[in-house]
């Protein structure tokens, strides 16, 4: 059972996310937040797998609230899933810069977000389709200087190779294609990768690539 905390200051969308949730066998909805402070209280006592969190709400943000969950080590296996009506750049890169393994928009279709809360805690990453490319211009444009990445070094040719193509916004699927491996040999160099650069999912595998110059913008 996939156990999920609701954050939104609009009752009617949390009653709506709850109906949806508990209508499905593997999912129930164990709490509800209207403030980003009882989003952060509630995800420390619940310890829910995935939070659904909106990002403009009184009593702390989406985004700083998203932040406290992930760096708490008492909620270190709590996954944030940013769902908001506010497409902007600026929100996309900062939820994920802190920590959210999703971002999804509210006109996104039932069956979608039902799949992001399953895929998220299952321990992968998911953006919306609409922002993924525009997330990846947003690094390459804030991305003037190369960082210094720890472990970046100890990737193998193949794990470097695999995450440039992460870095392009490439499935799995799509990646064993262009080198000729199966999709799960391209899971496990993903997961390698990850656990070298110490990135919490192929979201921030994406930020990773680009903020040490792995993935060259196009100023450089």
């Amino acid at each position: 059972m996939i156990r999920v905390l609701l954050a939104d200051d609009q009752a009617l969308v949390r009653g709506g996310f709850r109906a949806l949730i508990d209508a499905e066998a593997d999912l129930t909805v164990v709490g509800e937040a209207a403030t980003g402070d009882d989003a952060v209280r509630l995800a420390t006592e619940l310890l829910p797998d995935v939070v659904l969190m909106d990002i403009r709400m009184p009593g702390g943000d989406g985004l700083t609230a998203t932040r406290r969950i992930i760096e708490d080590p008492r909620t270190g296996g709590v996954r944030v899933v940013v769902v908001t009506t506010f497409e902007l750049d600026e929100y996309v890169a900062e939820a994920i810069r802190g920590g959210a393994s999703g971002f999804l928009v509210k006109d996104t279709e039932p069956a979608d977000l039902l799949r992001a809360v399953r895929v998220v805690a299952a321990g992968d990453a998911l953006l919306s389709p609409t922002v993924t490319r525009r997330l990846l211009a947003t690094v390459a444009r804030a991305t003037r200087e190369v960082a210094e990445v720890p472990g970046l070094t100890d990737l193998t040719p193949r794990e470097r190779e695999v995450l440039t193509l992460v870095a392009e916004g490439l499935s799995n699927d799509e990646i064993g294609a262009r080198m000729f491996l199966s999709p799960l040999t391209v899971k496990t160099h993903v997961l390698r990768a990850m656990a070298k650069v110490g990135a919490r999912d192929r979201a921030q595998l994406v930020v990773v690539a680009y903020e040490s110059g792995v993935v060259r913008p196009g100023w450089a």
